[in-house]
């Protein structure tokens, strides 16, 4: 298995090699030069697999034993997984009128980000004790993404953790996940800007080479492509839950039956792992549901691939997000993987911030992805009437996709499964607008009582460039610390 990028600039990478990077050398995103098909046979084989050999089982098919023999790939992915708050590390809510919610929220952060993150934080220290080198992370966040890296990485001996989030513009959950955390090795900035904002100077430090070889610099956002990998297994963990392929498991001739998936969607990095399935064998249906930040929506139903003037702050603050850049490699798969065309369409889209789809290429996406866009007020609707009928709370990000089931007559041959994202602990003021209440976790109650640590990132006339002089100062700043073995925070 080897990968290559996006954009056609590079080729032949092994996982380890893109693991270690983020974006691509040419600016692009690294993809598997090939995506293997899963058989029915292999579908109904993993049938009886739980979530965390189901992870397993697709980790390999992307790492060569070469690389990770499998009783390692089983050990690591066994402890990350480990600490999760119910046994079956996921699980699904059969609630009523066929709303099935598959929960990914019962790790550390309470977020789906935590199912990824650990899995990838374990392959990346494995690597990194193998061959007794550092990395240092850098990660820009919309809101669940950073607290999950530091969670998974606090403490780690090899690696140093750059967080920057938008203050503001995140809940308090959110931001206690990062602040209270003061391990050595994780380092957070407070930007007074948007996730997309931040994204900017982060494109311009990956951007160069020199930086990133010298400071072994790399990403644990979605951009990564272990994250995405291991998002495949929870599509896959749904289908074979709810799909009705257990039931036709003697029909070993049979079409295997359709699934619809509706996901919450912001970056893109979770409904790409969605397609990058399909594209495996999958008969999965794809609904992208967005909030106000609507870009998705409109590059689906009319070909304008286009970010608005401003990010909109809404109840679901995770995606609130202009800027979908795994988009990029839907696009790939799409266009036959065409690296040429891809870097030719990104290139245009991060200089005008604009880009129109030409008619095929829209009118491909639209063939196989839906999509809707939700306010603020129809979260609040979607949280109250599924309290109402099943006396359970959504957060915010949930409910852009439940809406969905409420809003949208479906075929009711086909079985819908809703990707709940994050728990709704972490949306208090969300869920005090729609007229409910939440019992807050202990865990989450504690925050409260813990001391915080974290530098501002103002804004200035040049802020972009001033945002990328101080992140480049700090990584700078704590190599030279960790070459004489000494510590950073007195």
């Amino acid at each position: 298995m080897h990968y290559c990028s996006t954009r056609g600039g590079v080729c032949g990478w092994d996982f380890r090699d893109v693991l270690l990077s983020g974006f691509a050398p040419d600016g692009g995103m690294f993809m598997p030069e090939s995506v293997p098909v899963l058989s029915p046979e292999t579908l109904r084989g993993w049938r009886g697999l739980d979530y965390t050999q189901l992870v397993v089982e697709v980790a390999s098919l992307f790492i060569p034993t070469q690389l990770i023999p499998r009783d390692d790939l089983q050990v690591l992915v066994g402890e990350a997984l480990s600490g999760f708050s119910v046994p079956e590390v996921v699980q699904i809510a059969r609630l009523k009128g066929g709303l099935s919610v598959l929960e990914l929220f019962h790790g550390e952060t309470l977020a789906f980000k935590d199912l990824a993150m650990t899995c990838t934080v374990r392959f990346l220290n494995y690597f990194l004790q193998k061959e007794k080198h550092r990395a240092t992370v850098v990660v820009g966040t919309s809101g669940d993404t950073g607290g999950s890296a530091i969670q998974s990485a606090k403490g780690l001996c090899g690696l140093d953790v750059v967080v920057v989030y938008p203050r503001g513009r995140i809940t308090p959950v959110q931001e206690k996940h990062m602040i209270t955390c003061l391990e050595d090795n994780v380092h957070v900035f407070a930007a007074d800007g948007s996730s997309d904002d931040i994204d900017q100077p982060l494109r311009r430090l990956f951007a160069d080479q020199d930086l990133v070889k010298s400071y072994r610099l790399m990403s644990l956002n979605s951009v990564n492509w272990s994250r995405i990998m291991v998002q495949l297994a929870h599509f896959i963990y749904a289908y074979l839950q709810l799909s009705g392929v257990q039931q036709q498991a003697e029909e070993a001739d049979g079409d295997l039956p359709e699934l619809e998936v509706v996901v919450p969607t912001g970056g893109a990095g979770n409904i790409a792992a969605g397609f990058i399935v399909k594209q495996m064998g999958l008969p999965l249906k794809l609904v992208a549901m967005v909030n106000s930040n609507d870009i998705v929506h409109r590059t689906v139903t009319s070909g304008d691939f286009s970010m608005a003037a401003s990010v909109t702050q809404t109840l679901a603050p995770a995606i609130d997000i202009q800027d979908p850049y795994n988009m990029e490699r839907v696009f790939w798969l799409l266009l036959g993987k065409d690296g040429a065309a891809v870097k030719t369409m990104m290139e245009e889209f991060q200089q005008s911030h604009r880009h129109s789809l030409p008619a095929n290429q829209h009118k491909l996406l639209s063939q196989v992805l839906s999509t809707g866009s939700v306010s603020d007020d129809g979260i609040l609707e979607t949280m109250r009437r599924c309290w109402e009928e099943n006396q359970y709370v959504l957060c915010p990000h949930t409910a852009v996709a439940v809406w969905h089931h409420y809003n949208c007559p479906h075929d009711a041959q086909i079985n819908r499964c809703y990707i709940a994202t994050a728990s709704p602990a972490k949306f208090q003021t969300a869920v005090q607008r729609a007229g409910l209440t939440f019992d807050l976790p202990e865990a989450v109650l504690a925050l409260d009582k813990l001391a915080t640590r974290y530098q501002n990132l103002e804004r200035s006339q040049n802020w972009c460039k001033d945002w990328e002089h101080r992140l480049r100062e700090q990584i700078q700043s704590v190599s030279a610390v960790r070459k004489t073995n000494g510590t950073y925070y007195s």
